[in-house]
């Protein structure tokens, strides 16, 4: 009987060779599903992107538009409400929406757009609004103080009125237009480091827990008003 030397024979080697590759590729590709095994951080994993990132500072404005909705409301009725509420939330707006969301889209979407020659005109109109708005907060953080006339009364409904009526329209015709066409005008890397900017920003202006601290206090002021609950925005059916 004739045995082969398998130590010796090419074929075999080259069948082991391939078989050691095969098994080390799949050994890696379960190890890099494992916590801890992956070449990708945690932190990188977490980055959203530039829109993505604006979009969600766009629900905290949300939410304040419903707070104003509903002390505009019981302001109409004259009800008793906490009135505090509409001047905390209006430092929010000055914070964290004017002096901060605003100027990340006035400092590094506006003038890219711009100068790409791309929605000039959508551009120029979201940047009055967001001139429009400052000088609406000022009078809403002027009206909000006790005590108050009822022709101030009447103005800060008017003002918490117009306020989002504008607003509404604003966010969503940047989050349906402006922002899915911010990614065509630049590259891929320059987007990358557009939301590590935003980011770093984020951190420096408001803390490592800067956002979720901003959530807290809109939640906050949802509680002293009674509109906290998600649940009770839905209809009987």
């Amino acid at each position: 009987m004739k045995f082969i030397d398998i130590e010796a024979d090419d074929n075999f080697q080259n069948r082991r060779l391939f078989v050691k590759k095969g098994v080390i590729v799949t050994l890696t590709g379960f190890a890099a599903m494992l916590p801890g095994c992956t070449e990708k951080t945690e932190e990188e994993g977490q980055q959203v992107s530039p829109p993505e990132d604006l979009m969600q500072e766009h629900g905290v404005l949300n939410r304040i538009l419903l707070i104003y909705d509903h002390c505009r409301e019981k302001l109409v009725i004259k009800e008793p409400f906490p009135i505090e509420a509409i001047g905390n939330s209006a430092v929010i707006v000055r914070s964290f929406v004017e002096d901060y969301h605003e100027k990340q889209e006035e400092n590094y979407l506006f003038p890219r757009f711009k100068k790409a020659n791309q929605l000039t005109d959508l551009v120029d109109t979201l940047l009055q609004q967001h001139q429009a708005g400052r000088k609406l907060t000022d009078h809403i953080m002027q009206l909000s103080k006790s005590p108050r006339t009822d022709n101030e009364n009447h103005q800060l409904i008017q003002a918490l009125a117009t306020f989002n009526v504008m607003y509404r329209p604003h966010e969503a015709r940047e989050d349906t237009v402006l922002f899915p066409a911010f990614r065509k005008i630049v590259s891929k890397h320059e987007y990358d480091s557009l939301g590590e900017e935003f980011e770093k920003n984020e951190h420096k202006q408001f803390g490592e827990n800067g956002f979720d601290s901003i959530v807290n206090k809109v939640s906050e002021i949802e509680k002293s008003l009674g509109i906290y609950e998600l649940s009770q925005f839905t209809p009987p059916l």
